[in-house]
């Protein structure tokens, strides 16, 4: 069984950090209405959605994969960079708890968001940025290496997290929208895409992945791959420099 974590959005959805985007209107009942939408694809699919206590006053709380990030059985419990979100992980690590997922925790002075964690086989790619840094890497590190991942660090400085610029497609090709990747060489086989919310998919099964709807044409370069594609609308968190990803942790059984 394969089960998803999520948290729904604050009412203060538009009050959430940014970095490298200006702020515009969000349209939180639109959002609410989004984020349902995304989360029925799972069900639609037999995953069991698990909902973290809500969040209200943590406005980017529904980007829940910064706070859990998953490592077969593992949980990572995460420090995230931004001093406003590290009230966030408190429900988070109780709702690990509550369902039985082992977990450990970056500590202080170490900083790591979620997002800036791309999983590609047992290589580990983390995002050096504003939210990630080096004692937090290296934390993960010595978390990882007793069951057999390798961390590489990567340098990110055009987006906010490196998953912003970069996912994995299920056969581990890393795809990304050039302007927006700081080095594509540092990955062994990487695929460039045409459109910026093309970059982010989410592996559903080795045939399957989730993307935002805005790409038709980088849905189209993945379905002429072998792949099926699944789009759902997230416009309100790609305002918010949110993706596909980030609104959700899989575990996996």
């Amino acid at each position: 069984m394969s089960r998803l974590l999520v948290r729904r959005p604050s009412p203060r959805l538009a009050e959430g950090e940014l970095t490298h985007i200006e702020r515009v209107p969000v349209d939180a009942d639109l959002a609410l209405e989004q984020w349902r939408r995304y989360v029925d694809v799972y069900r639609s699919r037999g995953w069991e959605v698990i909902e973290i206590e809500a969040a209200d006053d943590h406005a980017d709380g529904v980007f829940v994969e910064d706070a859990v990030v998953m490592f077969g059985e593992l949980a990572v419990i995460t420090r995230p960079g931004a001093d406003s979100r590290r009230g966030e992980i408190v429900t988070a690590a109780a709702t690990l708890q509550d369902a039985g997922i082992p977990a450990v925790r970056i500590e202080e002075p170490g900083t790591l968001d979620g997002g800036d964690v791309l999983k590609v086989g047992h290589t580990v790619y983390v995002g050096q940025t504003l939210r990630t840094n080096a004692a937090g890497i290296e934390q993960l590190r010595t978390h990882l290496a007793p069951r057999g991942w390798e961390v590489v660090c990567v340098p990110v400085t055009k987006v906010l997290h490196l998953k912003s610029g970069v996912t994995a497609l299920p056969d581990g090709t890393v795809v990304g929208y050039e302007p927006l990747v700081d080095d594509p060489a540092v990955y062994p086989d990487f695929l460039a895409v045409p459109e910026e919310h093309g970059t982010a998919v989410v592996v559903l099964d080795e045939r399957t992945v989730l993307m935002s709807s805005d790409a038709p044409q980088t849905a189209d370069l993945y379905r002429s791959r072998g792949l099926e594609v699944i789009t759902t609308p997230i416009s309100e968190f790609e305002k918010l420099e949110g993706c596909v990803t980030c609104l959700s942790v899989r575990v996996r059984d």
